[in-house]
């Protein structure tokens, strides 16, 4: 495997390497390359931001975020990135990690979704979202060299990648719709599942039992 791709280090400590490998093993190719996509832009990113952050952190982080997405996942009726975040942890706490440290993976699988918030924490949350927002989104695209991007791409090709991580969200997400209330994967639904109402927030206050 590289060490080494657009000048960014992966990580090949015993953690890392146990995390690629219970990664690659139960996710889909696709979700492998994105999320050691997600874990270079982040790294990408974060150089050109002058941010200090711990590489190993930002890299389980990275691969764990889509993990609530695996079939083993998908009747849990809960957000899919908290049962990332859940896996992380428990991955995290069987290797004897800090507290602070499966803290904070959890905080950003958890929250890489949720747009604003991730930025305003610590480095490894804000630059987890940056990577699947740059990924998926295109958002900071012409913040990384273009010979960054490239370099990243061949190692970790995204053919047909808009549509197939439209489709990994889907099937990650159509057993459990409510789960995507008051967030972006409620428009992957609405589009690709055939008779899905969003739960509406107004009417969630209006029909409360709370007496008026």
């Amino acid at each position: 495997m590289t060490s080494e791709i657009a000048g960014v280090k992966i990580p090949d400590s015993r953690l890392a390497t146990e995390a690629t490998e219970l990664v690659h093993s139960v996710s889909t190719e696709l979700l492998y390359h994105h999320s050691r996509r997600v874990f270079l832009f982040g790294a990408l990113r974060g150089r050109r931001r002058g941010l200090d952050f711990d590489a190993e952190l930002l890299y389980l982080a990275a691969m764990f975020h889509d993990l609530g997405l695996a079939p083993e996942h998908r009747s849990s009726g809960r957000r899919f990135e908290i049962d990332g975040a859940e896996a992380a942890a428990d991955f995290l706490r069987g290797h004897g990690a800090a507290p602070e440290d499966v803290r904070v993976v959890w905080e950003a699988v958890a929250l890489h979704t949720t747009p604003e918030i991730p930025a305003l924490m610590a480095p490894v949350i804000a630059l987890t979202t940056a990577g699947v927002e740059l990924d998926v989104l295109g958002i900071g695209y012409g913040d990384v060299d273009e010979r960054d991007r490239a370099a990243v791409v061949a190692a970790h090709p995204r053919p047909d990648f808009k549509r197939g991580i439209l489709q990994a969200f889907h099937q990650g997400v159509a057993d459990r719709p409510a789960s995507t209330f008051g967030n972006v994967k409620a428009d992957v639904l609405a589009r690709f599942s055939p008779g899905f109402e969003r739960i509406d927030f107004v009417d969630v206050i209006e029909n409360s039992p709370w007496p008026e």
